[in-house]
Parts: structure tokens; sequence; C-alpha cells
């Protein structure tokens, strides 16, 4: 029998295990479904399948542009091998029309056209319910340098752009999404890296020509089935038969 995994971390739709090789994790993708900071719950079957292969599609993208990412190679349907950072312990969302709580703050109607993409960060701590925090916040409890926000920064919109005009070729708008950025070490030297995941867990997606919800949206606001709406992500990426028809278990291409 293989030896028991250690478990490293355990998040709401995912858990770290320790990884093959020194200085790697494998990251294992849960069909947990949760919302307004897990006060509802639910397991969405395959959810995790896809996430883990839109994951491993977009990681790979940022990967052929140059943009440092921590993911090595997908191993099965649900996990993949990643190289271990040192999280921030920030989330950074990057806007491009308001949704969400951009929406209620300032009174702005969803998927109003933003002057242009706003990066904002929150606090990741979910007993908190990862509350905003400026970048004052962020230097004066040295979770991040000034260096290092200038970095964040030009990450994030960077990995706006690539996911933006990915999805705006299959006729998807990207509203907003969420990343995460750790610390790898060279030597002395440190880096900053993309990390956690890109799926429609952590970004918002419309139909751009109906607005339909291609998104963890479609969960929160009880909008239909949560798998058919990431299927119909996968399936327009041409990570999916194109003749499939909707399963429970979804079938993905390797």
């Amino acid at each position: 029998m293989a030896p028991r995994r250690k478990k490293v971390y355990e998040g709401k739709a995912k858990i770290l295990y320790e990884g093959t090789e020194p200085g790697t994790l494998i990251q294992y993708f849960k069909d947990d479904a949760t919302a307004f900071n897990a006060q509802k719950k639910a397991t969405v079957e395959g959810k995790g399948v896809l996430n883990n292969r839109l994951s491993e599609f977009f990681m790979n993208g940022l990967t052929n542009i140059g943009v440092p990412n921590h993911f090595i190679r997908r191993i099965n349907m649900r996990e993949q091998l990643i190289r271990q950072v040192e999280i921030i312990p920030l989330e950074v969302i990057v806007r491009n029309f308001a949704a969400g709580s951009l929406s209620k703050r300032l009174g702005l109607e969803e998927g109003t056209a933003l002057p242009r993409p706003i990066v904002e960060y929150s606090f990741k701590n979910d007993e908190l319910g990862d509350p905003m925090v400026s970048e004052e916040y962020i230097i004066a409890f040295g979770w991040a340098s000034q260096q290092d926000l200038d970095d964040i920064v030009s990450l994030a919109l960077r990995v706006n752009d690539f996911l933006s005009g990915v999805f705006f070729g299959v006729g998807i708008k990207l509203i907003d999404f969420k990343i995460e950025i750790g610390r790898i070490w060279d030597g002395d030297f440190m880096r900053l890296i993309v990390a956690d995941e890109i799926s429609p867990d952590s970004c918002r997606l419309w139909d751009a020509k109906t607005g339909q919800k291609l998104d963890k949206d479609v969960f929160r606001r009880d909008l239909g089935s949560l798998t058919d709406a990431y299927t119909e992500v996968a399936r327009r990426l041409g990570l999916m038969p194109t003749n499939a028809t909707p399963m429970n278990k979804p079938t993905l291409i390797n």
C-alpha cells in the first residue's frame, strides 16, 4: 500500500498535500462549493475535475507568455503538482466591470464598464470575512513592501490582459477575478509568482451576448446548475469534446 500522504492545508475548495519532490505540493480540487464566507455550502459533482483542468489551462497559458506561476503539471483528474510558495496573505482583485461588492459599495449597476481595470486587495482571513485593505495597511502591517505591491499590480494586470483576451475570443466577458501571489526564493533572491488557482470559482464570467453568468454567482444566487456553467466555459475553451452531451460527471480531454 502507498504511504498515506501528509495533508499540509485544507481550504474551502482545495486540499494541499506534501509533494513528491522537495519544494513541491500536490493541490487537490474538491467538489465543495461555498459562498458568503462558507455560510452557504453544497457538493457539486464534477466541479473539482473541471477547475483542475481549467486552472491547468490558464496557468500554462501564463507560462507561455512569461508570467511566472506555481503550476508544474497536472497529475490526474483532480490533482496537480505545484511549487511550494509562501503565500502573501492577500486576495488580489482585478475588476473590469462593476459587480458584486463594488456595485453595492458605490451604487453602480452591475455590468457597468470601469474607466480602467481597478486592482484592490482583501486580507485573507475567513473569520473576518476577508476585509478590504488599502496599500497603507498592507505596508504598515508588513504583509508586503511597496516594491512587492508594484510587482503585484504588474503581475495582476498582465494576468488580466491574458485572461480578458482568451475569454473575449470565446464570447465571454471577464467581469473581475481574484488571484493570490506567492513568494519563492532562488538563494537569497525573492521572486513573486501567481499561485492558488484560476477558474470560474475565482472569476466572474458573463456571456458577452446574453449576460448569462458562467461562474460561482450561479451558485451564490441560485441561477441553475454550476456544473453546466463551468462545463460551458471548458467547452468554449476547447477543453471538452464539442459534441459532448451534458453529464453529471464531465469528461475532459487529456
